[in-house]
């Protein structure tokens, strides 16, 4: 079993940055692909970005590519996303997930996290 738990969240305005943590627990994340989703209000969740185990593949939303970055540090157990140039329609409850697969679809994870929220005002 693995235990994720998201921190970082919180209320910017546009064009600030914010760094989001999933910190692990119960295993080691090890070889799990980790990424971060995200839901709006009224929304269904929707796929932001992706990390192989080893940090060399990356996969990220359309929607974010250039203003986000997933990191992770496999020592620490611990998988970010660093956000910049934050917009209003960025405003979500972000959570992470870890999967045996690089994948967009939600199903492929085993494992999630409660989430964090962020808001963005503009």
């Amino acid at each position: 079993q693995v235990q994720l738990v998201e921190s970082g969240g919180g209320l910017v305005q546009a064009g600030d940055s914010l760094r989001l943590s999933c910190a692990a627990s119960g295993r080691t994340l090890g070889t799990h692909v980790m990424a971060w989703f995200r839901q709006a209000p009224g929304e269904s969740r929707e796929f932001v970005a992706a990390i192989n185990w080893n940090g060399r593949m990356r996969s990220y939303a359309d929607s974010v590519k250039g203003r986000f970055t997933i990191s992770r540090n496999n020592a620490g157990n611990t998988v970010y996303l660093q956000m910049n140039n934050l917009k209003p329609e960025d405003t979500a409850v972000y959570s992470c997930a870890a999967g045996p697969a690089l994948s967009m679809d939600a199903p492929t994870y085993d494992y999630w996290g409660q989430g964090t929220r962020v808001t963005v005002s503009s």
